[in-house]
């Protein structure tokens, strides 16, 4: 990529955007390389995961890795394909992993690794104790906090944008955490598919491995700041990267304050590198005027002209 400044963020969806055969589309392409080079390091064959029509990543480590390697793969075509390095990353959830690998804070071998360990060990989280997500419709965080307020059984996970707020936590606490939240005037309560209580404290027995898994890596400066979802603040080194990635699993994700933050740092475009469209849904609720360029498929890498 040529040097110079750039008005231009990229941004990495989560889970949930995991769908069959999601980066069939990418196959035939040089990027396809990515995942030839995961199926290696990880030991595993990974490309049916990625191709199959007939065959929807299923559990936190198949959706996960299905996610992250898509939006690496699309990432690769990307880089080349942008007029200037971007002047910021940043992820949702399980994108702010890809963002650190993608912006070279961690190295692609060493990344991988540890994206398929961090999805194992949240995943055995879930297992242990099972936990129930909610997203709230028409609601603000103060609404979602004063539903979670005085219990220690579910918990703001998700500050998306304005409108869209999750909790999180055991069923049952979700459960009455959401009713409470309809009380307090959110319009819709809206169970979430998915296998646990992410970025809760209900994933605290995930850390221990997260720290063993980061304590052979040396994390570098990215090619540009990472915003970090637990703040919504572009960091530029590579030191703090290995505290924020195993707080991250217990954290809330406020998506709204990166999207915020990536507007003040004067990004008029965003490109969203991966599949599916959930980051622009987001951020034309949270920054209007920010404009969305996506990449999901080969054929898009002509909107970045």
């Amino acid at each position: 990529m040529a040097p110079g400044p750039s008005s231009v963020a990229v941004v990495f969806p989560g889970q949930g955007t995991q769908a069959p055969a999601m980066a069939a589309p990418w196959r035939d392409h040089e990027a396809w390389g990515v995942v030839e080079r995961a199926e290696k390091v990880l030991d595993q064959p990974l490309a049916a995961l990625l191709t199959d029509p007939d065959h929807r990543p299923s559990g936190t480590r198949e959706a996960q890795l299905a996610v992250l390697l898509t939006s690496l793969v699309a990432w690769e075509a990307v880089q080349p394909a942008l007029a200037a390095p971007p002047a910021a990353m940043a992820g949702h959830s399980l994108g702010q992993v890809t963002a650190v690998i993608a912006a070279g804070a961690v190295g692609i071998d060493e990344g991988l690794r540890f994206a398929a360990r961090r999805a194992e060990l949240t995943q055995a989280a879930a297992d242990q104790r099972p936990g129930a997500m909610v997203a709230l419709l028409g609601a603000d965080a103060t609404v979602a906090e004063e539903a979670c307020a005085d219990r220690d059984d579910a918990w703001l996970a998700n500050d998306n944008a304005p409108g869209q707020l999750v909790i999180a936590g055991t069923p049952e606490g979700v459960e009455a955490a959401a009713e409470r939240a309809l009380a307090l005037g959110a319009r819709r309560a809206r169970p979430l598919d998915v296998g646990g209580a992410f970025h809760t404290p209900l994933m605290a027995m995930a850390r221990p491995g997260l720290t063993d898994a980061l304590a052979g890596i040396t994390l570098a400066d990215p090619i540009c700041p990472v915003v970090s979802n637990h703040d919504g603040q572009p960091y530029g080194n590579g030191a703090g990267w290995a505290r924020r990635l195993v707080d991250h699993v217990t954290q809330p994700v406020r998506f709204r304050a990166c999207l915020e933050s990536l507007a003040a740092l004067g990004v008029t475009t965003l490109v969203e590198v991966g599949r599916g469209s959930m980051i622009a849904g987001l951020a034309k609720r949270a920054v209007p005027t920010v404009e969305v360029v996506g990449v999901a498929t080969p054929a898009d890498l002509r909107a970045l002209a």
